[in-house]
């Protein structure tokens, strides 16, 4: 005695046929998301991996002249993305643009004198030295040196402070 579906499926070769050709396409499309599953996976670990050999390369770029700047006042480098702070001293820092705490934005306040962290009330002295919590660490600081009189700073990587170290500040 025969299967029902045996029989039914002889019976009906269009079944048979739309049942193959549903198969291979669901077969088709496995394979085509487990490919593209792939690709994804891999371009997302060669972008990692491009973005960690680009963060030790040395990517400079010139702030201006140390001219331009006066003692005791800090000013904003739209292209490097960070701050450029002339110390009392006339020695010169250049201190990232992210909060420590949760990496916003900080900007900031020549009326106070201090990086005002606008998420969570950190605040920061000139030296990038957190002055309020919840912060607990100093500002990122970047690598920079002055030829000619050109103050030049490498963004490339950026250099943490852990327990308020002191920043490398370049005098003049």
């Amino acid at each position: 005695m025969k299967n029902m579906c045996e029989c039914s499926d002889q019976r009906n070769p269009a079944k048979t046929g739309r049942r193959k050709f549903l198969n291979r396409l669901w077969v088709f499309l496995g394979c085509l998301a487990t490919l593209e599953l792939g690709w994804l996976t891999i371009s997302i670990l060669k972008s990692r991996q491009a973005n960690k050999q680009s963060d030790t390369k040395e990517r400079t770029i010139t702030a201006g002249n140390i001219i331009d700047y006066s003692p005791n006042t800090v000013t904003a480098i739209p292209r490097g993305q960070f701050y450029l702070a002339c110390l009392q001293d006339g020695s010169f820092l250049a201190l990232s643009r992210t909060c420590t705490h949760l990496g916003c934005s900080i900007p900031w306040d020549n009326g106070e004198q201090k990086f005002i962290c606008p998420c969570h009330g950190s605040t920061f002295d000139i030296k990038g030295e957190v002055l309020t919590p919840p912060a607990t660490r100093a500002l990122d600081s970047y690598p920079l040196k002055i030829e000619n009189g050109e103050i030049r700073v490498n963004i490339g990587r950026s250099e943490k402070r852990l327990d308020n170290g002191k920043p490398r500040s370049v005098k003049a």
